[in-house]
């Protein structure tokens, strides 16, 4: 494996957990990358992770940030991945930090030009856990090695907390919901217009799942906002137990209104994964004295799934999900419907 800077050794000496910290940089523009990196590192304690999705921000990101490694996409939208590398090694504040390019091409010409513009590694997309930590590890030990021979080191760890903490709490009050703690509509809207484009691009299945708490304003009424607002955060944890692929994003749309974004997921898959939110939200046994379908809390469920076409407009999806929803309700409730008429 190549490195830029010769001066960094191959073998680095093992530092003890406590006296250092991993801030890696993820650049690509596919939220499912994201999430699924993100997921990756999330029981690693002593790696903070960061992500940026637009190219064009990067470098900007990458020197505030000041990562002891950036995983950065080969291929992206604006910029492509290896203008990136370069511009990483001309940069004082970055000129020695290791770069892991991550494609999805595993190709011995891509990865020598990769090595030859300046990156550290290669990695093809998605990589497994046990080899992404490892390969982070090793070389954000080797970049900190080189840092504390650095006065500013211990600068660099105070900001860099300092930094993490803000992000966190920027991040949770940007795409998460205050009170069920799943994503909010913001983020909603966001994630499925970038799964839009990527559906569209790559001819692949989208789904979406509209999902309403039957007879919720009896609820209210019956047992008071308090109990309302819990029963909105029971039903957010049975939607978010039922993901069981990084892609998937669940969401509150608005009011009693949940969503569900299922990449990659045809009509049969979605309508199975529909019918587990009913049963799921029905087993939990939450009383509902007010409910004519049930004598516990139940769930009204509309599906729609596409193949985005180069003409077609994102509305068409969510309006799909919408009239099934609609008829859901029409025909009784405690249901999922996946069909027009």
């Amino acid at each position: 494996m190549s490195s830029v800077h010769t001066d960094i050794p191959l073998v680095s000496p093992a530092l003890p957990a406590d006296e250092y910290k991993i801030m890696v940089l993820l650049v690509d523009d596919q939220p499912m990358v994201g999430e699924a990196i993100r997921r990756a590192l999330a029981n690693e304690p002593h790696i903070d992770f960061h992500f940026c999705t637009r190219a064009e921000e990067a470098l900007t990101v990458a020197e505030r940030t000041r990562p002891t490694v950036i995983l950065q996409d080969l291929v992206m939208p604006g910029v492509d991945g290896m203008t990136l590398v370069r511009q990483y090694r001309a940069s004082a504040v970055l000129v020695n930090v290791p770069i892991i390019v991550l494609s999805s091409r595993d190709d011995a010409v891509v990865k020598r030009d990769a090595f030859a513009g300046g990156a550290n590694d290669y990695m093809v997309k998605l990589p497994d856990v046990i080899e992404l930590v490892a390969r982070i590890r090793y070389h954000s030990r080797s970049y900190i090695n080189l840092l504390q021979r650095d006065a500013a080191y211990s600068a660099l760890r105070e900001s860099q907390q300092q930094l993490q903490k803000s992000n966190f709490e920027l991040q949770r009050l940007t795409n998460t919901d205050g009170l069920t703690g799943i994503a909010n509509r913001r983020y909603f809207d966001d994630y499925l217009g970038a799964e839009w484009r990527r559906a569209r691009r790559d001819g692949l299945d989208l789904a979406l799942l509209l999902i309403d708490v039957d007879f919720f304003k009896l609820y209210n009424d019956n047992y008071g906002h308090v109990a309302g607002d819990a029963v909105l955060r029971q039903v957010a944890e049975a939607l978010d137990s039922s993901i069981q692929r990084p892609a998937d994003l669940s969401a509150r749309f608005g009011g009693e209104e949940f969503a569900m974004i299922l990449p990659r997921t045809g009509l049969d898959g979605a309508h199975a994964i529909a019918q587990k939110v009913c049963h799921l939200v029905e087993s939990l046994q939450v009383p509902h004295e007010g409910s004519s379908v049930s004598a516990w809390l139940t769930v009204s469920v509309g599906a729609a799934t596409l193949v985005p076409q180069e003409q077609q407009e994102l509305r068409e999806l969510i309006e799909a999900a919408d009239r099934r929803l609609y008829l859901a309700k029409q025909q009784g409730r405690n249901r999922v419907v996946w069909q027009d008429g």
